[in-house]
């Protein structure tokens, strides 16, 4: 039964969690995650299973109505599978999907669709194999594109493939890149890199959606898609003739703060109410100290009491974001 739906006071209904279920990966992007190491959380501070359901369930019941999975890397987590199908028979849950980088999907492929999730992201920013291993530091080209065939193969629908276009590392990859929207039913999205955390790319790298166009422009005329209700916040186009879709994700160049429907939970515990902001609440917590599921209500409604309007990242002097985005969750 639903109690009183997160609605915060700009009047953004939340509905949308992001549950980080590690912050391991089996990659180091570098624009995620930085090439010298940093301390990873001790097993003990990492949520267990049965705590993130618990906290969904509640979420669910105060309107939580659609749940990525997300890390890290969530499929090197042991026992994902399991959970996937728990967090799958939630009632009030109408979106299960999953984010990875694509290294374990072709072993898992057929575990993930067995556990009723049938959306998948996959970071791809490159389809230069020795290119790959500079951004993501090992050699699993080849795999990963055998597991993006096989979930085509298996009928996911959207296979969303996530790119993040960097001067002077892959920018000379967009045509091609938004060019497999023509043989192939994905979903290229398009993402502005977010300065988060400790790594080392320069402002003067960033590529926006606005010169990304220009650079695809060669290839069509991009013919706007009417977005879905579950739809997140890409801008959504098409090539005539082409099986399937180009997206923007601006958070940059024209932030969409004033639609955003997220809260995102932290593989430590930490309900934050936006990417971009330190303030969260604290639910692991609550939860080891025996509270009661009021408690977490309550703890649900202080992160959206404190959800700011917008973010500050277009300004001259951004805010730091201190945590990394493997421990938050992208």
């Amino acid at each position: 039964m639903l109690n009183k739906p997160l609605i915060d006071k700009y009047n953004r209904n939340l509905n949308y969690l992001r549950i980080s279920i590690t912050d391991r990966c089996n990659l180091r992007c570098i624009y995620c995650m930085p090439r010298k190491l940093i301390p990873k959380l001790p097993h003990k501070d990492i949520l267990r299973y049965e705590e993130i359901l618990r906290i969904v369930k509640i979420g669910a019941r105060l309107g939580i109505s659609k749940v990525r999975v997300t890390g890290g890397e969530p499929l090197i987590r042991k026992g994902v599978f399991d959970f996937l199908e728990q967090l799958s028979k939630i009632d009030g849950l109408s979106d299960i999907s999953l984010t990875t980088n694509g290294v374990l999907l072709k072993d898992s492929i057929n575990r993930i669709k067995s556990s009723g999730v049938n959306r998948i992201n996959i970071s791809v920013d490159t389809l230069n194999k020795e290119k790959f291993s500079k951004i993501t530091g090992y050699d699993f080209f080849d795999q990963i594109w055998e597991g993006i065939d096989q979930a085509n193969n298996m009928g996911f629908n959207p296979i969303k493939l996530n790119v993040v276009p960097l001067k002077g590392i892959n920018d000379d990859e967009l045509i091609d890149i938004a060019r497999l929207s023509f043989t192939y039913p994905f979903h290229i999205r398009f993402i502005e890199y977010m300065p988060i955390g400790s790594n080392p790319i320069k402002a003067n790298r960033h590529l926006l959606a606005p010169e990304i166009k220009e650079r695809i422009h060669s290839l069509g005329k991009l013919i706007p898609v009417v977005k879905s209700v579950q739809d997140g916040p890409a801008e959504r186009f098409k090539f005539e003739g082409a099986l399937g879709e180009i997206g923007f994700i601006r958070p940059i160049s024209q932030h969409f703060c004033h639609t955003c429907n997220r809260l995102r939970l932290s593989a430590s515990g930490q309900l934050r109410p936006c990417l971009l902001s330190e303030n969260q609440e604290d639910l692991k917590s609550l939860l080891r100290k025996g509270c009661l599921d009021d408690k977490l209500e309550n703890a649900f409604f202080e992160a959206v009491r404190k959800k700011p309007s917008e973010h500050n990242l277009s300004t001259d002097h951004p805010p730091k974001v201190l945590g990394q985005m493997c421990g938050i969750g992208g």
